[in-house]
């Protein structure tokens, strides 16, 4: 049985998204299920297929 919280977005979907705090590209981690923006240092959680773009739900990025 999958893990829910681990499906997996849909790909086309991520290339049209962009950071909501910089306004730049996002890199799609698959592994961790995140969304990565480097200028802005934060990594945005993905769960259930969906990005969730909020700051307030990011992690930021160790250095």
């Amino acid at each position: 049985m999958s893990n829910p919280s681990r499906s997996t977005a849909d790909p086309k979907l991520l290339e049209l998204l962009v950071c909501p705090v910089t306004h730049t590209t996002l890199e799609y981690d698959q592994s961790a299920q995140e969304l990565i923006s480097r200028k802005a240092g934060l990594a945005f959680p993905i769960r259930d297929g969906i990005p969730i773009l909020l700051s307030d739900e990011a992690r930021p990025l160790e250095d």
